[in-house]
């Protein structure tokens, strides 16, 4: 039987290969999912986010502020 939490990483999991493709086309960049601990999502930033200005925009902007669109129990997102 899959659990409330297992559901939601799973979901999770698949608007963050979203976010993912929009940002490789983009930007060059690339996000993936790493872990879910209870409200806090863990993403890795990589490609042309890494040493980029700008990849905490990428993060708080476009990552998180989706992420709170969809998933608002998701208090914290962060990079690791």
């Amino acid at each position: 039987m899959v659990t409330p939490t297992q559901d939601l990483e799973v979901q999770l999991r698949g608007l963050i290969e979203k976010l993912d493709a929009y940002v490789e086309q983009f930007h060059g960049g690339s996000v993936e999912f790493v872990s879910l601990d209870g409200r806090t999502l863990s993403v890795k930033l990589g490609g042309a986010c890494l040493g980029c200005p700008l990849s905490p925009t990428t993060l708080h902007g476009w990552v998180a502020g989706t992420v709170h669109q969809f998933f608002p129990d998701v208090e914290v997102i962060e990079a690791k």
